[in-house]
């Protein structure tokens, strides 16, 4: 497995972030046989990324649907992005957000001539960033959620609050801000972040009693 940082992309889901400061969770993109993008991608922010991207020349027949306060689209891109100078090498994405202009993304390289040629081209190419190289291990294989006995929702609370600093000391945001992010109530993102915080916490310290119910 590899995670890199992508600086200086200017794809449109790279420039939608930077402008709009907001964060998107992408599936990996298909690059058609004439050179265009397929995207799938989801953010929690909705009205005003849709209006980011339907103004963005590069996209075209964007789709936007909303499940559980989160919004999902599918569109065509006609921007090839830089994330796909290590798909051609034999990089298979596994995850990639974008925030703030950057992305993140991480992958699994089968072989070591592979993962050689990978890490070449990340070095020749402006703006990638290896972050680390590490073992797949069975145990690794699964999502999250399902790793940790977390919801989606609170999966998904813990990574906001991550990112934009609420576990920092000093705090960088506060819970307003983050809920706020997720598009839900502060009260609502108290309960999940809770809730998941126990779940983790009871998958550490086996010893102590987990009350039942807690799993919203």
């Amino acid at each position: 497995m590899a995670e890199f940082r992508i600086k200086g992309d200017n794809c449109p889901l790279a420039d939608a972030t930077r402008r709009l400061e907001v964060t998107v969770d992408t599936a990996p993109p298909l690059l058609r046989d004439d050179g265009n993008v397929l995207l799938r991608f989801s953010s929690s922010c909705g009205e005003e990324l849709t209006t980011e991207l339907e103004d963005d020349d590069r996209i075209r027949y964007l789709y936007q649907a909303k499940t559980d306060g989160r919004y999902t689209y599918r569109c065509l891109s006609l921007h090839r992005c830089v994330v796909h100078e290590l798909i051609s090498t034999g990089f298979m994405v596994e995850s990639l957000t974008y925030q703030n202009g950057s992305a993140i993304l991480t992958g699994a390289v089968v072989g070591n001539d592979i993962l050689k040629d990978v890490l070449e081209t990340a070095g020749q190419t402006v703006g990638i960033q290896l972050k680390r190289v590490y073992s797949m291990r069975p145990g690794n294989d699964e999502a999250v959620d399902k790793q940790w006995d977390i919801t989606p929702a609170q999966e998904e609370s813990l990574r906001y609050a991550l990112q934009m600093g609420y576990f920092q000391i000093p705090r960088q945001t506060n819970a307003e801000e983050v809920a706020d992010a997720l598009d839900i109530s502060k009260t609502a993102f108290l309960e999940r972040l809770r809730r998941a915080q126990e779940a983790l916490f009871s998958e550490v310290f086996t010893d102590v009693g987990r009350q039942p119910g807690n799993d919203k």
